[in-house]
């Protein structure tokens, strides 16, 4: 299938949804296009992806979040279109594809967000499905509604035209150049209690219809979060599924990543990635603005942001910037270019946390290309502590000589244990060579 084709390394690329919500538009998404194409691109950032609600024309104008039962734009099979309103290039029925063609000139890729199943309103519309003698409304499941946004019904796969719907829309998605699809609502496969497999299902059709569409994507389930006995399901089927519910700046929920990296640490593999989330860096949550709140940079402390780029890196999650990139500080921009630690992501293999306490977390991975050791030693506690992994624990004998790849410092000769004193929630990244 075209699933083993794509995403042999962790994709890594920019999403819209941590400094835009559901407001994005066209101005916006090619602005930090155009931005990963002159600083980011030469170390392997990628992908353009644009989130949800691409297809609500007032989408950020009378709430920073979604709209319940928003009108959508839609075709006449019942497929969501950019709303013109937002999207200008898209007019004359032309979609996402001179965005998608204005992003491949750029050397890069374009991907979208989408619900799983079919619009309400094209339900309530009985607009007629492409490719099957049936119309939507006969397709959705009633039963299988997302807890958290109006906008659509799963589809019952056992209904006649339930595959060709998916069918239809990626074949649609293919005729842009879309090359990445977030799949939401979708990734816990147990969430569904009126139907405890539908979820599965509909994972399935999407993987038969993004294989038919004869255009290589990439397929990322989204909340979530999956769980590990489903793990079988997702890496048939998908190239990366999130591990967590949304992830933002707080102390909290990256402490609680440590653990959810160690239950997923085995399944990760070429084209199959346990997702940890966006990267909350730089200027976040513009979609506020003129509402109560107002846009804010990042919460995380630098040291906090070095620790959550240590792990998502070691543990090979794919690696997508959520904030605005043209604002980005040069301490952000460090953080994304920084080639040693994004050679650890790329290029390691076998990553495992070797212990973790309330105070402290080390984890370890081999350099496929040299077989050079990685090692990153975390400090989990809120005070300034030294933190240390011993040879017994890290499977090593002798010497070898410590290279810290964040302050690109060479350490000299290291025998029978690695430690560093780190500040508060801080973290360093070891490469140790024979």
């Amino acid at each position: 299938m075209e699933k083993d084709n794509v995403a042999l390394t962790p994709p890594m690329g920019w999403n819209s949804w941590d400094c835009y919500g559901p407001a994005v538009n066209e101005e916006q998404l090619l602005g930090n296009a155009q931005y990963m194409a002159g600083h980011l691109k030469e170390y392997g950032w990628e992908y353009v992806c644009c989130d949800i609600q691409w297809s609500e024309p007032t989408a950020g104008k009378v709430s920073p979040y979604y709209v319940p039962f928003a009108w959508l734009t839609l075709d006449e099979y019942g497929r969501q279109l950019p709303a013109v309103e937002r999207f200008p290039s898209a007019a004359g029925s032309k979609g996402f594809g001179p965005i998608a063609e204005k992003i491949h000139n750029m050397g890069l890729k374009f991907g979208i967000h989408i619900m799983r199943g079919v619009p309400r309103l094209a339900v309530h519309q009985h607009l007629p499905v492409k490719g099957a003698d049936t119309t939507c409304d006969k397709i959705a499941s009633d039963a299988s509604i997302c807890r958290w946004n109006t906008d659509m019904y799963g589809i019952d796969a056992s209904k006649e035209g339930a595959q060709a719907y998916y069918d239809s829309l990626f074949e649609l998605y293919a005729s842009w150049g879309v090359d990445y699809v977030k799949v939401d609502d979708i990734c816990n496969t147990n969430a569904y209690p009126n139907d405890p497999y539908s979820g599965e299902k509909e994972i399935e059709m999407i993987r038969k219809a993004m294989d038919k569409c004869g255009r290589p994507m990439v397929l990322s389930l989204s909340p979530g979060p999956a769980v590990i006995d489903k793990a079988w399901h997702l890496r048939q089927n998908a190239n990366m599924w999130r591990i967590t519910d949304d992830f933002w700046d707080q102390w909290e929920l990256l402490l609680e990543m440590f653990w959810r990296c160690e239950v997923w640490e085995r399944q990760v593999s070429p084209g199959c990635w346990p997702d940890c989330d966006m990267l909350p860096l730089g200027r976040l949550r513009l979609h506020l603005q003129g509402f109560s709140e107002e846009s804010t940079w990042t919460k995380f402390t630098q040291e906090e942001q070095i620790t959550m780029m240590s792990l998502w890196c070691i543990f090979r999650s794919p690696l997508i910037m959520g904030g605005e990139m043209r604002d980005n500080d040069a301490f952000t921009l460090s953080l994304l270019t920084n080639r040693e630690i994004l050679d650890m992501h790329r290029y390691g293999t076998g990553a495992h946390q070797v212990y973790r306490t309330e105070k402290a977390a080390a984890w370890r991975s081999v350099d496929t290309r040299d077989g050079g050791v990685y090692v990153a030693l975390f400090n989990l506690s809120d005070g300034e502590k030294e933190i240390s992994a011993c040879w017994e624990k890290l499977e090593l004998e002798g010497a070898y000589t410590a290279r810290e790849l964040w302050s690109h410092q060479d350490q000299g000769s290291v025998e029978g244990k690695l430690a560093a004193t780190l500040p508060t929630h801080g973290a360093k990244v070891y490469k140790l060579c024979k």
